[in-house]
């Protein structure tokens, strides 16, 4: 067989898994606002010196652009070669990406192919793989058996998925491939969001890998998390899915969250700054008085506030808006905010969600 081969995204995603590496050889820039999932980024160009190449193209020609281009491309793949792949054995199967035009994975491709190794290239890069995601994520997304988890703001949704998918169930964790956690103070200083290609590829991987004759837990999101839209057939989905009700004691949905925001009990400075977000719904008295209990170290009240005033009504007029199964949801209630807690509200749910499908 000659290699590279040619292959297009929908043709080699049942054969995948077989690829010891793939390597996206587009620039640091474009492979982090999204790329395959598990790739790893060997640019043959950086994004300073594609700037400098696609300048020559427009001003200079394309001539001069290529002489250009081609010494950095082999510089570049030299010290990738040397970096990266030396110590690959002749057996070391490689899948190599650019974005469209095969240029950039082309060249990679066609050195690493004289040295012995069977490498493929993605015949239309990575544009080929992101219109597949396109085109499969509704497909996928309409085959699923949703298990939604609602419950107000501090209930441990999160933490019941989490528990959920340590004990083999299936879930799609939607606010942490968004890295958010899914409210106006949701987002998480150590941890930017993707981008929305990203997220949309993160959720194309889970779906991709799930078995539809199981359910998959979801927890009861709104249309966005954080920046980021939920795709349009998940939502609609989770709106007409049973619902899970999952309820927690006010006191313990507080330490819950005193846990969960500890940033905000460290720096209320930044929390303040994120309440004037809530200055046209509530008011410049109520936000400076939430402040002063931030400033003044009584976060516990603060919480307890901000559930009572703001979320549980915002939670209640959304659930009864948009979830339609919500008035048949299974109840739960949640005792105690420890692993072994939710451990346990995980088994009686998987059992009770086992029980009807044998039924």
């Amino acid at each position: 067989m000659k290699y590279p081969q040619l292959v297009g995204f929908p043709e080699l995603l049942p054969q995948i898994s077989e690829f010891d590496t793939i390597i996206d050889v587009r620039s640091p820039s474009e492979f982090a606002e999204d790329h395959i999932p598990g790739a790893i980024n060997c640019p043959v160009l950086d994004d300073q010196e594609r700037i400098r190449v696609g300048t020559m193209y427009k001003q200079v020609n394309a001539f001069e652009a290529k002489k250009v281009g081609a010494a950095l491309v082999a510089k570049n793949i030299a010290l990738h070669l040397e970096q990266h792949f030396l110590d690959k054995p002749r057996e070391w199967k490689p899948l190599i990406y650019c974005w469209r035009g095969g240029n950039r994975s082309g060249s990679m491709a066609h050195i690493l192919a004289k040295i012995g190794w069977p490498v493929v290239q993605l015949d239309g890069g990575y544009k080929n793989y992101r219109q597949h995601v396109n085109a499969s994520l509704p497909v996928l997304a309409e085959k699923v058996q949703w298990r939604v988890v609602c419950g107000t703001t501090g209930s441990g949704k999160s933490r019941l998925l989490s528990s959920l998918a340590k004990i083999g169930a299936q879930v799609l964790d939607l606010e942490q491939l968004a890295a958010h956690r899914g409210s106006v103070l949701g987002y998480l200083p150590s941890q930017p969001q993707p981008s929305q290609k990203m997220f949309e590829s993160r959720i194309w991987e889970v779906l991709s890998n799930i078995d539809f004759e199981q359910v998959v837990f979801v927890e009861s999101e709104s249309k966005k998390v954080g920046n980021l839209r939920v795709p349009d057939r998940i939502i609609e989905g989770m709106r007409s899915s049973p619902c899970i009700a999952l309820e927690l004691a006010l006191e313990e949905r507080v330490a819950l969250l005193m846990e969960d925001y500890a940033h905000f009990v460290r720096d209320p400075v930044s929390l303040n700054r994120q309440l004037d977000c809530l200055l046209s719904l509530h008011g410049k008295e109520r936000i400076e008085n939430w402040k002063n209990l931030a400033l003044q170290a009584q976060m516990s009240a603060l919480v307890a506030q901000l559930l009572e005033l703001h979320y549980d009504p915002a939670y209640r007029r959304s659930i009864d808006k948009n979830f339609v199964q919500m008035p048949g949801a299974l109840g739960l209630l949640q005792n105690g905010i420890q692993e072994r807690d939710f451990t346990a509200t995980a088994r009686a749910i998987l059992k009770q969600v086992n029980d009807e499908n044998v039924v």
